[in-house]
């Protein structure tokens, strides 16, 4: 009992490509063993009948020879006597046919007492052919002659006594294989039916071995397997799994991940069911939010907390109605059904509009439908989530009224600037006029007039220049710049600002470089503004560059369009400070000791100058200084350059 528990454990343990391999193997290798015996059978069969037709094949070729003897020897004879040429057609038939006869014999005898037999036949056959040759040599002399005819008549004797001889051994030779032919064929009938018993034990024991592979097979696997299927199906009614033995082989371990695959699935089941009511809860505690959910036609199914508090109707009030009735009068008949159809389109949609609550009161509402599907794909209705958003709106709102008022405010000022500019600039020039005048006259002048003058002149100069930079800035904005564009040639337009911006560096103690990367450029700028741009920033550099020493102008190609470099090599700009630099009356720097003059407007005109020629201005820190840039379109290689 213990064996056949250890060998059907032993059993159970092993894998299943050796289970397979026996439970194929054990027939297959019966199968062969029983193909083996049943050769073996037939060959021993075979070889008996083989037996039996030598023997047959030795009587009747020894037959042969003795028939083949003598009937040449009759037909030498009867040539003897009658001296007829047909009477040796037996001799030259037996002359031809004992050699084969002879060497077929001497291939198929296989007893030794035969063997011997047979060599004195062939020996007597050979004296037998040459006494019947010496025959007809000497039935063919002189005819008449006593001698010869005494010779020929001892040569017949000879030979009948050969022949006689001859016969003899072939009778013992008949004699000898009829005994062996009986022998062969009861050897014959003991294979046949040894071949009849073998063919049964190979059947009765393929059969066995068939059934035992059965047993093997449905005992270690097809039993199992149907324990695993009621499990599966077990598993799929979620019900528990029956216990199965711990087998070590591939059904034993799929059997323990199916058990160990049930418990986790139970386990996911349990935390699915608890995030399911964790997630109810949650949906049905927010506040902030509208979530409920629709039926395919529209109907409202589900109601949270968030809902009764945005729109004001408790569940039992709102349940199975059409969702409808939130919205207002003007847009009820069309756009709750649009809202669903572009939700089972597009899988979601959003929208914004205004609801009702149930007192009638509205509400902007932020709203954002969404299908949901079956496992087929199928609409099975729409989650709806509702944000109530009217301060957000009264903010936007009060926002863009305030930006409208910014505008207009802007708009105001720039109008204000303008007109200001225009009226400050008549009395300015007469005042500049008068100044002068006085400067024609000022070596009449006594030392402390002299100086007024100077002071009158350098205050109108400034104020006329903040004055005309308002100018700029104010048609700018307004959108009515002068602006003439042309293809321009940059390398006139800055021999003509290095002549007009030389003054302005050499007063600062500054050289002024000029590099051109690529001569020969052509930009599309308007001439006049271009100028006032490079002198701007020109003089910047000067004004500020106190511990430098140059002033760098430079130009090239940067793909489709042209750079200009305003670059020095002074104490550079405060990073911190580098967005403010395009800021009108922003002046950097004032609140050190060393104030420069300025109006604060030259960098805001230079990038709305730029920007009304299509171009970009920026700045950028170097290793020392600060450099100014700015691009323009390059124009085409087919555009007419300006005359010169």
């Amino acid at each position: 009992m213990r064996l056949a528990r250890f060998l059907t454990r032993f059993w159970a343990d092993r894998p299943l490509a050796l289970k397979g391999l026996v439970v194929v193997a054990l027939p297959l290798a019966i199968l062969l063993v029983s193909l083996s015996l049943l050769f073996q059978a037939s060959h021993a069969e075979e070889q008996a009948e083989d037996d039996v037709r030598r023997a047959f094949a030795v009587q009747r070729d020894t037959y042969q020879v003795h028939a083949l003897l003598a009937e040449a020897a009759a037909g030498v004879r009867g040539y003897v006597l009658t001296r007829q040429a047909r009477f040796l057609e037996p001799y030259r038939k037996a002359e031809a046919d004992l050699p084969p006869t002879f060497n077929r014999l001497d291939g198929i005898i296989r007893d030794a007492e035969i063997r011997q037999r047979f060599e004195r036949i062939r020996s007597l056959a050979v004296r037998k052919r040459e006494g019947l040759h010496t025959i007809v040599e000497l039935a063919d002399g002189r005819p008449g002659n006593g001698r010869n005819t005494a010779e020929i008549e001892a040569a017949l004797v000879s030979n009948k006594i050969v022949l006689d001889a001859m016969r003899q051994e072939i009778d013992r030779i008949q004699v000898r294989e009829n005994a062996l032919l009986d022998q062969r064929l009861r050897r014959v009938e003991e294979v046949r039916n040894r071949f009849l018993f073998l063919t049964a034990i190979s059947a009765i024991v393929g059969l066995l071995g068939s059934l035992a592979a059965v047993y093997l097979f449905s005992t270690g696997i097809v039993r199992r397997i149907g324990n695993l299927e009621d499990n599966a199906e077990r598993l799929a009614q979620g019900e528990a799994l029956n216990d199965l033995p711990q087998d070590a082989d591939e059904i034993g371990r799929l059997a323990q991940r199916l058990t160990r695959a049930s418990a986790l699935l139970r386990g996911r089941e349990q935390a699915l069911r608890e995030s399911e009511e964790r997630f109810r809860l949650v949906i049905e505690e927010v506040r902030d939010y509208g979530i409920f959910a629709l039926d395919p036609d529209g109907v409202v199914t589900s109601w949270n907390l968030g809902a009764e508090r945005i729109k004001g109707w408790t569940a039992p009030e709102i349940l199975g109605q059409h969702f409808s009735r939130f919205y207002p009068d003007e847009t009820r008949d069309f756009l709750p059904a649009q809202m669903l159809q572009r939700a089972r389109d597009r899988g979601t949609v959003e929208d914004e509009g205004w609801r009702l609550r149930k007192d009638g009161s509205r509400f902007w509402a932020n709203v954002v439908i969404t299908s949901l599907h079956d496992d087929n794909g199928q609409v099975r209705g729409f989650a709806k989530v509702t944000r109530d958003m009217t301060e957000r709106r009264r903010s936007e709102e009060a926002l863009r009224m305030a930006r409208e008022d910014a505008i207009a405010a802007n708009l105001a000022k720039s109008e204000f600037l303008s007109r200001t500019s225009h009226e400050l600039r008549t009395p300015m020039s007469a005042i500049l006029g008068f100044g002068q005048l006085l400067e024609l006259d000022e070596e009449t002048l006594s030392t402390p007039h002299r100086a007024a003058v100077q002071q009158i002149m350098k205050a109108g100069r400034h104020l006329l220049s903040l004055i005309n930079d308002l100018l700029d800035i104010s048609s700018i904005e307004a959108g009515a710049t002068d602006m003439s564009i042309e293809a321009v040639d940059l390398d006139d337009v800055v021999q003509e600002v290095h002549a007009l911006a030389a003054p302005i560096v050499a007063t600062g103690g500054l050289s002024f470089q000029l590099d051109a990367a690529e001569p020969g450029l052509i930009a599309q700028a308007d001439r006049r503004r271009l100028i006032q741009v490079l002198l701007n920033l020109i003089a910047n550099a000067a004004k500020y560059n106190r511990t430098g020493t140059c002033v760098r102008l430079a130009y090239g190609r940067k793909g489709d369009d042209i750079r200009i470099e305003v670059e020095d090599d002074g104490e550079g700009i405060d990073p911190s400070a580098a967005s403010r630099l395009f800021t009108p009356f922003d002046r950097l720097g004032q609140q050190s000791k060393t104030r420069v003059e300025g109006t604060g407007l030259g960098l805001a005109l230079s990038k709305r100058l730029v920007e009304s020629m299509s171009g970009e201005i920026g700045y950028e820190a170097p290793a020392q200084g600060a450099r100014f840039w700015f691009t323009l379109p390059a124009a085409s290689p087919t555009s007419d350059k300006p005359e010169t």
